[in-house]
């Protein structure tokens, strides 16, 4: 935990920029007067707060307390204020990376983009596995990107212990509470709830799940019924990455729609083609978006993370180790601002904003795109 002040005089609140835990969380953005940093607050209402969310909570602030690791959110403090509990996080200038492929990359990100932010979730993954956690809510919007390039995991919220009674278990069956926003990101075992129960490789799922949602824009299953996502996760129905090799010639000729390929299940690797290329967009104009070929190493990272039976997938350790991330060459810091182009990170705040009506006006059009709701940070 950093060393900012347990005190609310220290923060100056711009403006809010969400809400959530069912309209008791506020969250603000502010600057820290001591060093002028910008922070994003979590307020949280207590007196309204139910015994079972206070509990829930108490779970996420004991493991922010743990863990250390450059890629994880740090809360840089915690403290209660007038009834009101106030978790203080960096502001994250790009928002999620769901944010991204909402406001610009509505088609998916590019391949060498894709992969930096898989890497800093998997050192996260790597580090939250070797402590003994299975976070469990694994997706776009609980990866967050600063200015400088830094991917960040965040949504602890849902994380559970491996550790009882001071032995590390095998397997768990808690399923997670308030998860309804997170189910097409679950793996089969974690959804089935039965005596086999699950373990840190259902992140892997997860994991594989996000790297679709970034390339194709949207995660499979979204549209399904919960029933039927069920029975086909069960039935081993495998999302895929989509592209030339997994969508049929004639479909990539046809004009795009919501339907079809677009739900990120498909017929599988190979199915179109030698693959080839890196994942770059159809430069010709009006052209199916999908029209694009991904890399045979990145196709086998996703393959790999979404196999059916937990046994097959490999661990987070082992996936940084897989070709794909070969193509990685620069330090984040260096790569992702210039691969993130034309998107800016909301750096540029007034301090008098709030005294400004323009001003405050514009730093909250600027700041609109953002689903912090969903951050879960």
């Amino acid at each position: 935990m950093g060393s900012f002040l347990p005190d609310l005089s220290a923060y100056e609140p711009l403006t809010i920029i969400g809400r959530g835990l069912d309209q008791l969380m506020t969250v603000n953005l502010a600057q820290y007067r001591p060093t002028g940093e910008h922070v994003a607050i979590r307020r949280i209402d207590l007196e309204s707060c139910t015994n079972d969310m206070v509990t829930y909570l108490q779970g996420e602030l004991h493991v922010s307390k743990l863990f250390h690791h450059p890629s994880i959110l740090p809360y840089k403090s915690i403290f209660i204020a007038e009834n009101e509990l106030w978790v203080i996080t960096p502001f994250m200038a790009y928002g999620s990376a769901r944010d991204l492929i909402c406001s610009h990359f509505t088609d998916g990100m590019g391949e060498l983009t894709i992969a930096y932010i898989l890497l800093g979730m998997l050192k996260a993954l790597e580090y939250i596995h070797h402590m003994g956690y299975v976070h469990r809510s694994v997706k776009a919007s609980h990866v967050l990107i600063s200015a400088d390039g830094q991917v960040c995991m965040s949504g602890l919220r849902s994380i559970f212990s491996l550790i009882r009674h001071g032995q590390r278990v095998r397997v768990v069956h808690d399923f997670p509470q308030y998860s309804i926003k997170v189910l097409p990101w679950l793996s089969p075992e974690v959804l089935q709830q039965n005596l086999e129960g699950y373990d840190s490789r259902s992140d892997i799922y997860s994991l594989g799940i996000t790297a679709c949602e970034l390339a194709n824009g949207h995660v499979p299953f979204k549209d399904m019924p919960p029933t039927q996502m069920l029975l086909e996760k069960l039935n081993g129905t495998v999302p895929c990455l989509l592209d030339t090799t997994t969508i049929p010639p004639e479909e990539l000729s046809m004009k795009p729609s919501r339907s079809g390929a677009d739900s990120g299940i498909c017929e599988g690797p190979g199915a179109g083609g030698v693959r080839h290329s890196n994942g770059d967009h159809a430069s010709t104009s009006g052209g199916h978006p999908y029209n694009r070929t991904f890399s045979p190493h990145f196709h086998s990272f996703v393959e790999m993370c979404l196999q059916r039976d937990p046994e097959k997938r490999p661990s987070a350790t082992t996936l940084l180790g897989h070709p794909f991330f070969k193509q990685i060459k620069r330090r984040p810091s260096e790569a992702l601002p210039e691969l993130l182009r034309p998107v800016t990170p909301i750096t540029s705040f007034e301090l008098q904003a709030q005294d400004s009506p323009s001003a405050l006006a514009s730093l909250e059009s600027g700041l609109s795109h953002l689903d912090v709701d969903d951050w879960d940070f």
